[in-house]
This record gives structure tokens, sequence and C-alpha cells, in this order.
């Protein structure tokens, strides 16, 4: 197996103080819990910004401090969300990726998303990968059910996508495929040979699909944008303690934690 590369996802669209009080949302705050995140264990950081109230936003020019303060702090691969919230138009959640990242998300297909829908119209998803193309930046498939994997492949043959591809499961949102270890174990047999995946519980699913992960060789997401307690009913302090236990877990299932230049080299961002 692989080293096993770990994302964090410390911001999210979705999550407010209200929901926990350790929430980074400026610049300066979303850097040094990355940098924790890194101390840790983490690889890459998977980035949502906040305007200057706090709102979600996927404005370049609220994105541009956020990955600089990022680069000074550590060197994690910076991986933009292009899903910004489900209520954003396509124009205002690709504008991220003219900045450069090494990757950004790329959301193959429509769901359901609580109350809302998360629309990804086949044009919209081939107008973000050929984005993704122009600006040299690595898609990350971000998939919430099965079919999305076929859609991603039908962009390989439209050479808009390149074999090997990186996909994240996201598991368990409503609306979603459930955060079970059968579907799990589903999407994984459903890649092409050779692709990489990691996984994305949301709230209590993101543990055991965790530990699944560590063992089927695939990799792992955490943090406040999926889940931001560290067990039933006790709210985690940080990003960092969710990145350290999986890091723990990874450890003593004898599987050692990437670095983010070996997760470049696993990944295929380094030349």
């Amino acid at each position: 197996m692989d080293k096993l590369i770990i994302t964090v996802a410390p911001v999210g669209a979705e999550v407010t103080r209200q929901d926990n009080s350790k929430l980074p949302l400026t610049p300066s705050e979303i850097a040094e819990e990355a940098f924790q995140c890194q101390t840790e264990g983490a690889s890459i950081v998977h980035l949502h910004v906040r305007d200057q109230a706090g709102n979600a936003t996927q404005e370049k020019s609220c994105f541009e401090p956020a990955i600089e303060a990022i680069g000074r702090r550590c060197d994690l691969i910076i991986q933009v969300s292009t899903g910004g919230a489900a209520s954003m138009t396509a124009a205002e959640r690709i504008q991220p990726v003219e900045l450069r990242p090494e990757m950004a998300t790329l959301s193959t297909g429509t769901v359901n998303f609580g109350s809302e829908i998360f629309a990804n119209p086949m044009p919209v998803i081939e107008k973000f990968a050929q984005a993704m193309l122009t600006y040299g930046v690595k898609p990350e498939i971000e998939v919430f059910d099965v079919g999305m994997i076929r859609n991603a492949l039908t962009l390989v043959k439209k050479g808009l996508l390149k074999l090997p591809l990186h996909f994240d499961f996201v598991m368990g949102v409503p609306g979603g495929i459930p955060g079970e270890p059968r579907h799990l174990l589903h999407m994984v047999e459903s890649l092409p040979p050779g692709c990489t995946w990691s996984v994305a519980g949301i709230g209590g699913s993101e543990l055991p699909l965790a530990v699944m992960a560590i063992i089927l060789g695939g990799h792992v997401r955490v943090g406040f944008e999926d889940n931001v307690y560290y067990s039933k009913n006790v709210l985690a302090t940080s990003n960092a303690q969710l990145v350290q236990r999986i890091a723990r877990m990874a450890g003593e299932l004898g599987r050692p934690v990437a670095s983010p230049n070996e997760a470049r080299t696993i990944l295929g961002l380094t030349a």
C-alpha cells in the first residue's frame, strides 16, 4: 500500500461557530490550523473560505490571501473547493481555479444536498474540467453517488480528464450515498485499475469509513467541514485533533502517513 494521505477540510461552507466555536474563519486562522494539521500528519488542505462577515464565498479575492497565508506557514497541497455552497452559481464556484492551486475538487454529478440541490449538469462539469486543464490544476473527482464515477469516465473519453484519476467519496450526505461499509466497498470496486481514492464520511460515518480506508489502501479526509465532533456529543477541540487520531490509528495498523511531498508523488503532482 502507498503511505496514507490525510486531507483536512477545516472550514467548509455550511459550518458556523455556533456548531463549533473553534472553526477557523480568517486567512490567518485557517493558515494556523493548516500548519497544526500538517504537524499532526495531514498532507492536503481542502479549502473553503469565508468573507469578512463569515459567510461562505468563492471570490478569488478571498481565496488568494488564504492560499498565501497557508503557503507561508507550511507546504501542504492546497486543494480548492469548486463546490462552494449549493446555492452558488457555476460562475461563482469556478473562480479559485484561476489562482492555479495544485488541486481542485471536481464534482461529477448532481445530488440532493439536504433540503437543497447541488446542481452539476454535464455542461458545467465539462466547463470545470476544461478550466482545470487550462490552469494546470489536478482535479480530485468528488463523488456523492456511484453514477458520478461513470460521469468522470465519460470525461476521460472526451479528453477532459486523464487516467489514473484521484477520487474522493463523500458519503453520508442526506440525499447522497449512505456512509455504510458496503457502499464504500461498492464505490472502490467501481473504480478503474490504478486510480487512487479517499473517503470523507459525514458526521458519525467519518471514523468507521476512515478506518476502512486505511485497511483497504485508500486515503482519508477529516475536518470540521464533515464533522465537528470528536466522539458522540463531544466537540472536537480542533481540526488537528481529528487529523492526529487518524495518523495514530494508521500507525497502529502499520500504515505510515505521507508527507506533503510523498503525497505529491502518489498523486502524480511531481514532474
